[in-house]
This record gives C-alpha cells, sequence and structure tokens, in this order.
C-alpha cells in the first residue's frame, strides 16, 4: 500500500476512512470507563468491508476482521486489546503514481495490527500505559502511550493528560526508499464536563511533533519537509433528548498542519433508540481542508524546482468531503449486542468551504459496511 503519514490531512483518503473505521479501540482514549475499575469485561468481533472509486476507475478495496477484549482483573485494574487483519488490493489514486492500475502493477498488501493495554485505578485517578504494533509489506510501526486521568471530587469533571512516540519504518516495494524512518511525540490534554443530567461535553487538544522521512516513494517527484507539526482540537457534545428517548452527538474538530493545509470536521449523529432492543443511528459527517503549501495544481508537474518541497498528490490539495451513515443494532439480552453499519463518501474540489477547491481533480467515492458482535461478561 502507499506509503504516507498517517494522519488525516494528507491520508489518502481510502486510508483515512480505513483508519476511522479500523482504530483499535484499546489505543484509544476512552472515558466510558467510570472512575474505578469496570466490573463487567466485553468481547467483541467486527468485520469491515471497504471499497472505493474514481470515475472509470475501481481502486481499493479492503476487507478487515478484528477482536476486542476488555477484561477487568480486580477493583484497581483492567486490560484489554485488539488484534486486525486486513487485506487490501485495487489500484492507488489517479494521477502521477509509480504503482497503478495503468502500470499493472497495482496493489495487493495486509495489515496486521495489534494493541495492549493496562488501566490502575487509584483515589479517584487512573494511569493507563498502552503499546500497539502494525507491519504492512512496505511498513512497520511501533507506538507506546501513558495517560494520567483524574476526577472531580462530585465526578462531574474529568482531567486527562496524554503522551505517545511511535516509530515508523519504510520500505516501499519499487525501491525508492529503503530503511526510511520517521518518529513521531503526541501530547494529548482533555476535559470532560458533565452539563445537566441529560448533557456532557468533552474537549481534546492534541500536539504531534515529528521528524522522519515524509515522502511518498509511490508519487512521481515527491518531496515533502523532513518535520512536521499538528495540532488538532476535537470538541463532542450529547444531548439527551428525552421526548424522543433519543441522544444528538455532536463533533467538530479543527487541524491545523505544518505542510500549510487546514482543516475543519463537522459531525452530527441521532441515536434513536427502538421497541424490541433496537437502535438506529444516522450520521452525517462535513470535511474541508486546504492544499498543503507545496501542493501544486495541474498539468503535472507545474511548479516543480528540483531541491524544493514539491507535491502533485491529490490527497494534499484543497477539497470538501461528506459522509453519510447509518448503524442498526439489536440488544439480545442484557449481555449480547450486534448491529451493522453502512457508510457513504463523497469528495470533489468544488465542495470545500470558504474558498476555491483545487482544480483538476477526480471526485472521490467510498463506501464500506461493516458488521459487529459484542458480549458482556
Amino acid at each position: 500500500m502507499a506509503v504516507t503519514d498517517r494522519s488525516p490531512s494528507d491520508l489518502d483518503p481510502s486510508a483515512a476512512l480505513i483508519a476511522a473505521a479500523l482504530a483499535l479501540p484499546g489505543v484509544l482514549s476512552s472515558n466510558a470507563h467510570a472512575q474505578s475499575a469496570p466490573d463487567q469485561g466485553v468481547i467483541a468481533l467486527r468485520y469491515y468491508d471497504y471499497r472505493d472509486w474514481q470515475p472509470g476507475a475501481s481502486r481499493m478495496s479492503v476487507r478487515s476482521p478484528l477482536l476486542y477484549a476488555f477484561v477487568p482483573l480486580s477493583d484497581a485494574w483492567t486490560v484489554e486489546g485488539s488484534v486486525l487483519h486486513d487485506t487490501m488490493s485495487g489500484a492507488s489514486p489517479l494521477y502521477h503514481d509509480t504503482l497503478s492500475g495503468a502500470s499493472g502493477l497495482g496493489i495487493t498488501d495486509y495489515r496486521s495490527a495489534a494493541d495492549a493495554k493496562v488501566t490502575h485505578y487509584f483515589g479517584g485517578q487512573s494511569i493507563a500505559v498502552a503499546g500497539a504494533y502494525s507491519t504492512e509489506r512496505d511498513y512497520e510501526s511501533r507506538a507506546a502511550s501513558i495517560e494520567w486521568k483524574t476526577w472531580s471530587d462530585d465526578r462531574n469533571r474529568t482531567y486527562a493528560l496524554g503522551f505517545g512516540a511511535t516509530r515508523d519504518r519504510i520500505d516501499s516495494v519499487n525501491g525508492i526508499a529503503k530503511h526510511r524512518h520517521r518518529e513521531t511525540y503526541d501530547f494529548l490534554a482533555g476535559i470532560t464536563q458533565v452539563l445537566r443530567a441529560d448533557a456532557v461535553v468533552e474537549s481534546t487538544m492534541t500536539w504531534s511533533q515529528g521528524r522522519g522521512y515524509y515522502d511518498d516513494p509511490y508519487k512521481l517527484l515527491d518531496a515533502r519537509p523532513d518535520h512536521r507539526r499538528i495540532f488538532a482540537w476535537l470538541t463532542r457534545y450529547n444531548q439527551y433528548v428525552p421526548a424522543m428517548d433519543a441522544t444528538l452527538r455532536i463533533a467538530y474538530r479543527y487541524l491545523d498542519d505544518s505542510f500549510g493545509d487546514r482543516s475543519h470536521m463537522l459531525e452530527a449523529a441521532w441515536v434513536q433508540p427502538l421497541a424490541n432492543g433496537f437502535t438506529v443511528t444516522p450520521s452525517l459527517r462535513y470535511l474541508t481542508q486546504s492544499a498543503a503549501s507545496f501542493y501544486r495544481d495541474p498539468p503535472f508537474p507545474q511548479g516543480f524546482v528540483a531541491g524544493e518541497p514539491f507535491t502533485a498528490d491529490t490527497r494534499l490539495s484543497a477539497f470538501g468531503a461528506v459522509t453519510a451513515g447509518i448503524r442498526v443494532a439489536k440488544a439480545i439480552g442484557a449481555d449480547v449486542t450486534v448491529d451493522v453499519a453502512f457508510n457513504l463518501y463523497r469528495q470533489r474540489g468544488d465542495w470545500r468551504a470558504g474558498g476555491n477547491g483545487s482544480p483538476g481533480l477526480a471526485e472521490f467515492s467510498a463506501r464500506w459496511f461493516e458488521v459487529g458482535f459484542e458480549k458482556r461478561f
């Protein structure tokens, strides 16, 4: 698979969507767990099927099973983790690729990943230590993190601080990048506040500092800076609506990238319980981003100057995107839940808000569905 930095602002849209869908539960910060160790365990199975395309060209196809487990060890300790293995096939995005459907090489790849997390609860606080490993044919990643949380005396406010480090190794199959490395350090600060019995807000800021190899070895003439800083601010608000016995979820994220691009994401979801244990959750998300400072519009290679940063990678262009989704879940008894979800993604240059998008972009579309089973014990 084409190697890119794993941040939302410059990923191949397929990789960004897959990353969102397949995010390892054990690595992500969660406020679902209370101030003391939960006494109920969870085991979950999920299966994802993803496909994307551009006009006249079917691109990536990804299939991925995932296993997740959360186990309380005592009233003060918990352990959780997940494993997945996905297979990828298809062609890289249109325009200026060394691996593409037109070249006959295409992409056939896999990803195997695992993570584990141990959390200790004590005196209204918790400390969590986590590690993760991921490997592909041309890419290997190791990560570790630590997160501290504390709760106010009235248990209505949670503070969180976190630190993580990631080391990646890139060995592209076309021989352009061999034994290249990248190191990234992430810092997190967040607060969750219960506003009322029916409303809660969470706001988290993250700062990422990376250095190393950021070029895409599968893109012609691609040369990017060897360092990168990303600031992201995510705020989520949940409001229970008694008249409908439903919950409105709203999220907004701002991202500022030292590559020069900025993005805004706004998402809304409505969680509606129904009779006989069913729950339906429709959702809608809009993303808009500006182009990186060294992205150059067609015709290729317009604006190229040897020795200066340059990319014609449309993933770093200016565009807007919409994702519409729906999830249906069914509770079976008190301890089992099954669910199925479908999402459709559409991206175009002229959908960018606050200015014109990059010209000459082919419309990009994707769809994915997922099936899940969860057992609590």
